[in-house]
């Protein structure tokens, strides 16, 4: 007998999926990073506000060689929705790890190759490895399909590209397919938006006591002629992950802190810090052009100044916040 194949979140459908506003086009970065893009589809696909969880964005820092590859805290995520996530110990097929919380009603979020991945297409799907975060809302073991979130969206996939990602043809005596994962657990109800909208509020004044102490687009403009005269001369292929790791950590981070802002004082009242921090958004994407142009042409003069509205834009929105945030 055929058991039937379970999803976490009911009469979601690759080809009909909605992405959040979030993901929208005509932001000026419509991807973010694997891990928040993934929860923010994940609390789209439960008619939950992602941008409720965003305060986090505030602690952003520059870390010598990149900025912070920024995470929602787990601790945030269960205080705003009720969602508990920890770590999922692996020691057996990872499929089947899957299959067993899947069927226990919780969202498994893996670490996998996005060689294998549809939804890369012309990125990575079979032409580079990397390492990218999925959650994992149906498996089906027997027609090896599987529904997931990845990015900006929800996708499938099958066959070849199942295998592939679970490691299903590796050869005998190759190193066990170990990834990180975790698993979402799931509350019975949760919590109204009047909740969200006081927690949202705690966690943003938790955040911004946890600023970095220094501005860190000051650092980083101090640091970038410098970095970028060394991309130039590695192959061009290093730029996207340069830029990757930098400028759009950088710019999403902010453009997701504004529509945090936005979100959390609907009245108005954060609105010229919200400005500050799309004003960080806007001038990252003009340099992350300004970029290509001076490793593609080798002169990086223009580049000395090219950040000094966002620096400035960063020290206006912080000081902002700590006089309206109480």
């Amino acid at each position: 007998m055929t058991l039937p194949v379970r999803s976490v979140i009911s009469g979601l459908d690759p080809a009909s999926y909605r992405p959040h506003p979030l993901h929208d086009s005509e932001r000026m970065w419509p991807e973010t990073n694997c891990y928040v893009d993934l929860w923010i589809e994940v609390l789209n696909a439960l008619g939950l506000p992602p941008e409720a969880m965003l305060g986090f964005t505030l602690t952003q820092d520059f870390e010598g060689d990149q900025f912070t590859f920024f995470k929602v805290p787990l601790e945030d995520l269960e205080a705003l929705y009720g969602i508990r996530c920890t770590e999922l110990a692996i020691y057996d097929r990872v499929e089947r790890h899957v299959a067993e919380q899947i069927d226990r009603g919780r969202l498994c979020l893996i670490e996998v190759d996005s060689f294998y991945l549809p939804d890369t297409r012309g990125v990575s799907y079979r032409l580079e490895h990397g390492k990218t975060t999925v959650a994992i809302n149906r498996l089906d073991l027997d027609s090896r399909t599987m529904d997931y979130f990845h990015n900006a969206g929800f996708f499938r996939l099958e066959g070849e590209d199942f295998d592939g990602l679970f490691h299903l043809h590796d050869a005998q005596g190759a190193p066990p397919f170990l990834p990180y994962a975790e698993f979402a657990k799931f509350p019975h109800a949760y919590p109204s938006e009047a909740h969200m909208r006081v927690e949202a509020r705690r966690l943003l004044r938790f955040h911004l006591g946890r600023r970095p102490r220094e501005n860190p687009i000051a650092a980083f403009a101090a640091a970038f002629p410098a970095q970028v005269e060394q991309v130039a001369e590695r192959p061009f292929g290093f730029f996207h992950k340069y830029a990757f790791n930098t400028l759009r950590q950088l710019g999403a981070n902010f453009e997701l802190a504004a529509s945090h802002l936005d979100w959390i004082a609907p009245d108005g009242a954060l609105s010229e810090a919200a400005a500050a921090a799309s004003r960080i958004a806007e001038v990252a994407k003009s340099v992350q052009f300004q970029l290509a142009r001076a490793v593609t042409r080798k002169r990086f003069d223009p580049l000395a100044t090219s950040l000094d509205p966002a620096v400035e834009a960063w020290d206006e929105m912080m000081r902002m916040l700590a006089a309206r945030i109480d």
